[in-house]
C-alpha cells in the first residue's frame, strides 16, 4: 500500500494519522507511507519521531475578524493556496499514492482538493461530533468518511460514512496499572489524578490544578502545554516529578491513574472510552461551534463522567467532583476499539495490483 496521510495542526489531528500508519505497519511490512503537513506544524516533529517520512507544504489559516490584521493574513493565506497547490501536485506526482487519507485540519484542504482534481482518491477520517469547515467541504469528494460519532453524519456534503469510532494507539488498553505507576515512579497509596489541557495547553486548567496539587491529596501528573511554559515555575516548591509540557507517554499516564480531568476532545474521549475510568471533562470555549461541549455531553450520558464548563470552573467545586467520582461505586464497561483494523480494511480496496 501507497498511502498519504495529511493532517495537522493540533495533536487531535495529527494522533489519528500516527495510529493509523502504525497499525498499517504492524499489519503491511511492505506499506509505503508519506505524512503530508504544514512546514511550521507541530506535525513535522511528531510524525519523524514515529520514523514517517514527512513532507511540508506551505499553509496558513483564515482569519475570521474583518480588521486590518485579519485582511492581512487572508491575503497571505490566499497566496499560500497557490504555492501549496503546486507543492502538492509535486507530492503526489512524486509519491503515486494509491490513495490518501486527511485527519483534520486547514493543511488537508489544498492538498487533498489537488488529489481530487488529479483522480486520485482520498477518504476522511473525522473525530469530532461536529466537524470543520474543512471537513465539510471535503466530505462530498471523499471515498467516505470514518467518523468518530454518529453525530457528525448530519453535518456532512454526502452519505458515504463509516461509524467505526477514532482510531487509538494499538494496545492502548492493555497496559496494568501496577506496572505503570512503577514506571512513573509512583509508590504509595493515594488516589492517582492525570490532568491536561491538550496539547497547546490551558491556563484556566492549570490554574485550578495548581489549587488542587497545593491541598496534596493526590498524586498529579499533569500536561501544562506548548503555550503555558512557565507553569512549572509554579509548582517547583510542590516537589511534584510528573509534570510535563506535553505527555508523551500518554498511555501510560491514564493506565496509571484513577481519575482523568481533561479538555473534551474527540481522541482524548475515545482513549477515555476503552479504558472505562471516570473523568471530569472541561470543554473548550475557544473552538469552532463548540464542538468540544457537545462531545462531552455526548461521552457524558454513557461513560461515567461529569462535564464542568470553563465559566463555572471553581477549585472547591472541582476538588468535590473529584472525590464524588473517586468514591462512586459506579462502573461503565470499557468500550472495545477496533477503528485502525475497519480503516485500514477500506484502504486496502484502493491498492493497485
Amino acid at each position: 500500500m501507497r498511502l498519504i496521510l495529511v493532517g495537522g495542526g493540533t495533536s487531535g489531528h495529527i494522533n489519528p494519522a500516527l495510529n493509523i500508519a502504525e497499525y498499517i505497519k504492524k499489519n503491511d511490512k511492505n506499506s509505503k507511507i508519506l505524512y503530508v503537513g504544514s512546514k511550521n506544524g507541530m506535525e513535522v516533529k511528531m510524525a519523524k519521531k514515529a520514523g514517517l517520512d514527512f513532507k511540508g507544504i506551505t499553509v496558513s489559516g483564515f482569519s475570521r475578524k474583518f480588521n486590518f490584521k485579519g485582511i492581512i493574513e487572508n491575503v497571505i493565506s490566499i497566496k499560500n493556496v497557490f504555492i501549496s497547490s503546486f507543492e502538492s501536485k509535486k507530492i503526489l506526482k512524486e509519491f503515486k499514492p494509491d490513495i490518501c487519507l486527511g485527519t483534520g485540519g486547514y493543511v488537508m484542504g489544498t492538498f487533498l482538493s489537488q488529489a481530487y482534481l488529479m483522480k486520485i482518491p482520498f477518504v476522511l477520517q473525522e473525530q469530532n461530533a461536529v466537524p470543520g469547515l474543512t471537513s465539510k467541504f471535503l466530505s462530498k469528494y471523499a471515498q467516505t468518511v470514518f467518523l468518530g460519532s454518529k453525530l457528525a453524519a448530519k453535518y456532512l456534503r454526502t452519505d458515504k460514512f463509516i461509524i467505526t469510532g477514532n482510531p487509538i494507539k494499538n494496545n492502548f488498553a492493555e497496559i496494568n496499572q501496577d506496572e505503570a505507576k512503577k514506571k512513573l515512579g509512583i509508590i504509595n497509596d493515594l488516589p492517582v489524578i492525570l490532568s491536561f489541557g491538550g496539547s497547546l495547553g490551558s491556563e484556566v486548567i492549570n490554574n485550578i490544578m495548581l489549587e488542587i496539587m497545593k491541598r496534596k491529596k493526590y498524586n498529579h501528573i499533569h500536561g501544562y502545554g506548548k503555550n503555558n511554559k512557565n507553569f512549572k515555575e509554579k509548582i517547583y516548591d510542590l516537589d511534584i516529578k510528573n509534570i510535563k509540557e506535553y505527555l508523551e507517554n500518554i498511555d501510560i499516564c491514564m493506565a496509571a491513574c484513577d481519575l482523568i480531568i481533561c479538555r473534551a476532545g474527540a481522541m482524548t474521549l475515545s482513549e477515555l472510552a476503552t479504558l472505562g475510568k471516570p473523568a471530569i471533562l472541561i470543554p473548550s470555549p475557544n473552538v469552532t461551534n463548540n464542538h468540544q461541549f457537545v462531545n462531552a455531553t455526548a461521552y457524558s450520558k454513557k461513560f461515567t463522567a461529569s462535564v464542568i464548563e470553563e465559566k463555572d470552573l471553581k477549585a472547591q467545586k472541582l476538588d468535590s467532583e473529584i472525590s464524588r467520582l473517586l468514591n462512586s461505586s459506579e462502573k461503565i464497561a470499557p468500550e472495545k476499539n477496533n477503528a485502525c483494523e475497519q480503516i485500514y480494511n477500506f484502504l486496502k480496496l484502493f491498492v493497485k495490483n
